[in-house]
């Protein structure tokens, strides 16, 4: 049944794009050139709703009760309208905000999804979030979203790192027995691999806004679900598992505050535009980001089944990791290398 629902969404994914693209151009959901992209070409967006109708269709044919799950799917509808109206209009950033946090509200108020405790590591206690509860979980649908929307910035690039995200979520989950979470993850898996066949470099179609925070929303409650109301230790997975866009998205922050620009202001900064900066080619850059995801991904795993004191000394070197490699890539800028400068790892002029 499982492999059935990925075959399903699949076939049916590769069959929807293509009349999702011609719908894009009539409709005026097309992305053009400029000095922040990398394509050449006006290009349909909005190809992200052949993403979201192979799973609609897909979960109500696989789903037995599938009205116990209106709030997920209303959700989702809510995060697909507002990704549309984006790739059409290109909506100001407060009423997109809005929608995503409408979008949060229905799964956590109407669905009852909420992340209400974690057991401390190494106390007996447990942190009740009580009045916070609420805010805490929307605030990290909402990051999540918004996370895999900065990464879109390459053909296949967060379609890839989704699903890298979700074959992790569904492994994770058949391993605790949630067969619910790993047949959503595995549904999405299949319409964004069968999305990805005229996403891939050099990309036919791009999923726009439509398909960055349908997969975002999705990843974010997928992730709650399986992972909510555990230990300090489990609720890091999640994290883990998202630890590309992410990594991204908080240095992104930090890059700005750095540069003394808004939080919200874009740029030409990401992981992606670092490393073809460096040299690596489009298709290179995108094959080492999703080498980058599947090692978060494994970590996650190992991470899962680690002790107390391995599970902190794995989060630690993942850390040191990480700041080395963004210093390295001048994620931040050229001049942040802290961690290289204190280990003398930068070469003396």
């Amino acid at each position: 049944m499982l492999i059935g629902a990925l075959l399903v969404s699949f076939l049916l994914s590769i069959f929807l794009t293509p009349f999702v693209g011609k719908l894009a151009f009539k409709l005026g959901a097309t992305d053009k050139p400029n000095e922040r992209k990398v394509h050449s070409k006006i290009m349909p967006r909005m190809g992200g709703l052949a993403i979201f109708l192979s799973f609609f269709i897909t979960f109500l044919l696989f789903m037995n009760d599938f009205r116990e799950q209106l709030p997920l799917l209303v959700g989702a509808l809510v995060i697909i309208l507002i990704g549309m109206a984006d790739d059409i209009f290109e909506l100001r950033a407060a009423p997109k905000f809005l929608g995503q946090v409408l979008a949060a509200l229905i799964i956590v108020l109407w669905g009852g999804l909420e992340v209400e405790f974690i057991n401390l590591p190494f106390f007996t206690d447990t942190l009740e979030f009580g009045v916070f509860s609420i805010p805490i979980t929307i605030l990290w649908i909402v990051s999540i979203i918004n996370a895999i929307n900065l990464i879109d910035g390459l053909d296949g690039l967060a379609g890839g790192v989704s699903t890298i995200a979700l074959v992790t979520i569904a492994t994770m989950a058949l391993i605790k027995g949630d067969l619910f979470v790993a047949m959503v993850a595995l549904i999405v898996i299949g319409s964004t691999l069968g999305f990805l066949k005229y996403n891939f470099h050099p990309a036919k179609i791009f999923m726009g806004d439509t398909g960055a925070l349908f997969l975002g929303y999705i990843i974010a409650v997928l992730s709650l679900l399986g992972f909510k109301n555990v230990t300090m230790i489990s609720l890091i997975v999640p994290i883990i598992i998202l630890g590309v866009p992410i990594s991204d998205t908080f240095f992104a922050i930090i890059r700005r505050v750095v540069n003394k620009q808004p939080i919200s202001a874009a740029d030409k900064s990401h992981l992606h535009h670092c490393l073809i900066n460096l040299g690596f080619t489009h298709k290179q850059t995108v094959l080492l980001i999703y080498a980058l995801a599947a090692c978060f991904g494994l970590a996650a795993i190992i991470f899962s089944f680690a002790t107390m004191w391995g599970a902190l000394i794995l989060v630690t070197g993942l850390l040191l990791i990480i700041e080395i490699f963004v210093e390295k890539i001048g994620l931040v800028n050229s001049n942040y290398q802290p961690l290289l400068k204190m280990l003398n790892f930068k070469n003396k002029p």
